[in-house]
């Protein structure tokens, strides 16, 4: 499966993603509003904005999938983390609208007790988002998506949030009513967080970060290449699930373009063989004296 099909593929998560969270934003907001629980309005409001995320996301991989143009040389992949820091931000702002809520709550508590129900519907509720984070997650995996891994992770929040929030109801149901609002808060807080660990990682990559471990690992492999007498420069940055790198290696100045031509072919290789969705880029300068007479390589 190539790059371009490998973004269409994970559109069946962002599409699991949006039919699953309007279904489940649903059920939670009319039940919570029935059952009189704050903590599952709360996650219901959160499924909501989990909606507007996903469709990002799903707006991102289909730009992404578009060739590069006059404009766009490398391509359109990074729309797929832009669609990743959107959704972080949505997120963001919903996460903080639950806190003032849960706050209002616990300040001026209504000594209501929810229904059961709605403890039900949030159990319910945490089965059905795991599966679709196990689908979403092993989605990302098989085709190195971003996007996909943050909506998988999205996906893994929620079915938490959703599991703290029948704890929380099941407490005020037992006669601690002030749980119910305090579920609520901590749910503001752990979609904050969700939102956070995405946005982090979109930044990174936007920014032309690059994993020092993935660093090292590459340079220890064309430093290893027959031939290769010093790494001199190394570049990574990543455009979605495509990794560019740009290395310079010094040779053998009595070399020949052949043989010279050769070695970049090996390094391109090993790269490609553990990075399959990557450009390299090999540069080639003849080594000094000095450095052709040491006895540390020949």
């Amino acid at each position: 499966m190539d790059l371009y099909s490998n973004l269409k593929e994970g559109e069946k998560g962002a599409w699991l993603s949006i039919w699953t969270y309007l279904f489940l934003s649903i059920v939670k907001l009319v039940v919570g509003f029935i059952g009189t629980s704050e903590a599952l309005k709360a996650d219901g409001l959160n499924n909501t904005t989990d909606i507007i995320a996903s469709i990002a996301i799903l707006v991102g991989l289909k730009i992404s999938q578009k060739p590069p143009d006059g404009d766009h040389h490398y391509g359109h992949m990074r729309a797929e983390t832009v669609a990743s820091l959107i959704a972080a931000f949505i997120m963001g702002f919903v996460g903080l609208q639950i806190l003032i809520n849960a706050t209002k709550s616990l300040l001026s508590p209504e000594k209501i007790t929810p229904s059961l129900l709605t403890a039900v519907v949030a159990v319910l509720s945490a089965l059905v988002m795991y599966f679709v984070y196990r689908y979403n997650l092993n989605l990302s995996k098989r085709i190195g998506s971003e996007a996909v891994r943050a909506a998988a992770y999205d996906n893994r929040s929620d079915a938490l949030v959703s599991v703290g929030t029948a704890i929380g109801i099941g407490g005020a149901v037992i006669g601690f009513p002030i749980i119910d609002g305090i579920t609520a808060f901590l749910i503001g807080v752990l979609v904050i967080y969700t939102a956070w660990k995405i946005f982090y990682p979109s930044v990174h990559t936007l920014t032309d970060g690059f994993d020092e471990e993935e660093v090292k690992a590459l340079s220890s492999l064309a430093s290893g290449v027959d031939g290769v007498i010093e790494l001199k420069e190394f570049k990574g940055r990543t455009h979605g699930n495509m990794m560019f790198v740009d290395l310079t290696v010094t040779v053998n100045p009595m070399l020949n373009v052949i043989d010279s031509h050769r070695i970049t072919e090996e390094i391109e290789r090993k790269i490609a063989a553990r990075q399959p969705h990557s450009v390299i880029l090999v540069h080639i300068e003849p080594v000094g004296l000095e450095k052709l007479d040491s006895p540390e390589k020949s």
